[in-house]
């Protein structure tokens, strides 16, 4: 959304004031004080619109009020776009910052604490500025807002990635003839490079009677080590969950104090402790900015060098490197690898030809002679497709063991050999394109926090006065309308990457959603710990902690030990949303829990 559509929506947000609109009369007549009756519009009255003798007073001046259900409900519906807003520039301005800084100590800490200041901002603006009672009454909503956020998280986005990253399971893969080759031609490898099938003689290799039918046990997905570690990590998350669950059991006021004060100095100690370990072990950060750099990746020549289960075809490379070698030396020079690159838009990403042809050459050419053999071109490929994972004939790779990542420059992805390239320019120019990147990073973050810092207390007020004028349980409101609002981003770019069907890309998704739901229970977690301690609330959110404590440790344990989701687990994890929900609406509605 434009800037100037925000300005639009601010503007009828001055104009609509449901709530305080002065009455206009027929009569300026007044007999004996009393005011002559109005009759009211018929489809006023049928939107339940009128006016009421109830005036209501806004959190801000600026901002409108309303009293009836649907002048609350468009309140509601106008300040999650909004904040939804905020959010989109939040998250943009931190990946511009990611971008330009690269790993180290912002890709450690600052980076995820910027992407969370909409959900952790409602949080800590209603404890801050809002009365004791105002706060407790509102503690259960901003629990259910955090604990929707990650349960919607690992059920509806995950399952998602199952959904659109399904391919076939088996590993099945036909080698052909690399000899069987047509003479070199440049129109050719264009149409390789924009999606075509050029290289018909290799791709018909893979007899496509091979391809499995679809089955909810044949297809599904693939994740590499480092996307099951990231799970386990999550699943540190869970502890300070599970220590809240004893402030049940007490029954003495200071004890429950105790049980606080314990939990949130774990929590702050697991958050303190992720970015430590991030900044001396980095691959978490590296996988990161590799997600973010995807798009710089040539995507649209990758699909034709792949098998439908997203693995590399060793045949299919091997005869893109025989039309390669122009002058069949089994060697690719520099001036023919430029070849494959062409038609590819190197400029609009602020790479130069030369550097971009030297980086590959980098990249492919083991061995420094300046020129690359068909196994250095084999293997390169490889990496680009799935750097996760190595080719047929590697011998030599093993796999990475717990919370540990090979670094040697060799195995480095292909964005990262990329990042420093980036943003580098000629001269003047470069220096002046950081600088405003730098400052529409910083622009992008403070008017989004300066948005979400003021319409999250007009939010939780206006969804609250929806709740009760409508009937609705405020916690079904909170679980699911502002968690749909601020996680709508991360779902519809989760569903993008898992489109393209590789073991690399659903591996970057999901290790990217396990991180923003661990990123979400502990600072979230943190900051509510801290709000109710310090001002010594009184406050009963077991429900919202409980269900978050199951979903999540139902995802994590099946992430932690298992690297294959066949189709039917999605199935499963749309179902844990509704269950969840349910489960929730009778801890607190039926049993009393708040």
């Amino acid at each position: 959304m434009s800037r100037p559509a925000l300005f639009i929506i601010f503007l009828v947000l001055q104009l609509v004031n449901l709530g305080s609109g002065r009455i206009v009369r027929d009569s300026g007549l007044v007999s004996n004080g009393i005011n002559d009756e109005i009759s009211q519009s018929s489809i006023l009255e049928a939107l339940n619109l009128k006016s009421d003798s109830v005036t209501c007073e806004p959190i801000f001046s600026f901002l409108p009020c309303a009293t009836s259900v649907w002048g609350l409900l468009f309140l509601v519906i106008i300040y999650e776009v909004l904040l939804s807003l905020a959010d989109q520039y939040v998250s943009r301005g931190s990946e511009i910052f990611f971008e330009l800084f690269g790993t180290g100590v912002f890709g450690a800490s600052a980076f995820h604490l910027l992407g969370l200041i909409p959900q952790v901002g409602m949080v800590l603006v209603i404890g801050v500025t809002a009365t004791t009672e105002t706060v407790e009454e509102m503690a259960e909503m901003s629990m259910s807002m955090l604990a929707g956020s990650s349960i919607m998280i690992l059920t509806l986005i995950w399952g998602s990635v199952v959904v659109f990253g399904s391919s076939d399971l088996s590993e099945s893969q036909t080698l052909s003839n690399p000899e069987n080759k047509k003479p070199f031609s440049l129109t050719g490898l264009l149409a390789v490079a924009f999606g075509s099938s050029d290289l018909s003689d290799s791709q018909t290799s893979s007899n496509p009677e091979n391809t499995k039918p679809f089955s909810l046990t044949g297809s599904g997905v693939r994740t590499d080590v480092e996307t099951r570690d990231t799970a386990r990590i999550m699943m540190f998350s869970l502890i300070p969950y599970l220590i809240l669950q004893l402030a049940k059991i007490l029954t003495s006021t200071t004890a429950v104090r105790v049980v606080i004060l314990i939990a949130l100095l774990i929590a702050s100690a697991f958050l303190a402790t992720y970015f430590i370990y991030q900044f001396f072990q980095p691959w978490i950060q590296s996988r990161r900015l590799e997600y973010l750099l995807r798009k710089y990746i040539p995507k649209n020549i990758l699909p034709s060098l792949m098998t439908v289960g997203g693995n590399p075809n060793v045949s299919i490379i091997k005869g893109l490197f025989h039309r390669i070698d122009k002058n069949h030396n089994k060697y690719i020079s520099s001036d023919e690898l430029r070849a494959l690159i062409l038609g590819i838009q190197i400029e609009e990403i602020g790479l130069d030809d030369d550097d971009y042809v030297s980086e590959v050459m980098k990249q492919f050419d083991l061995s420094g002679d300046a020129q690359i053999a068909e196994t250095e071109f084999v293997n390169g490929i490889s990496k680009w497709i799935n750097p996760a994972k190595p080719p047929a004939n590697d011998k030599g790779h093993e796999h990475t063991s717990l919370f540990r990542r090979n670094n040697s420059k060799n195995e480095k992805s292909m964005e990262d050999q990329l990042t420093p390239l980036i943003s580098k320019k000629n001269g003047t120019k470069g220096a002046d394109t950081s600088w405003m990147n730098l400052l529409k990073a910083a622009f992008l973050i403070i008017l989004g926090t300066a948005i979400t810092v003021f319409l999250s207390m007009p939010l939780m007020v206006s969804l609250r006065k929806f709740s009760t004028a409508a009937s609705i349980p405020s916690f079904a409101a909170s679980y699911v309308v502002i968690p749909l609002a601020t996680n709508y981003r991360l779902a519809l770019i989760s569903v993008t990457s898992a489109k393209e069907k590789t073991e690399d890309a659903i591996s970057l998704t999901l290790s990217e959603i396990y991180t923003a739901a661990f990123m979400n229970n502990i600072v979230g977690l943190v900051i509510f710990l801290a709000l109710v301690y310090i001002r010594n609330l009184s406050w009963d959110v077991a429900a919202e902690v409980l269900v978050v404590l199951l979903i999540s440790t139902a995802v994590g344990f099946s992430a932690s030990f298992s690297r294959k989701f066949p189709f039917w687990t999605c199935i499963l994890a749309y179902i844990l949303y509704p269950i969840s929900l349910l489960l929730v609406y009778v801890l607190t509605t039926v049993i009393g829990w708040s």
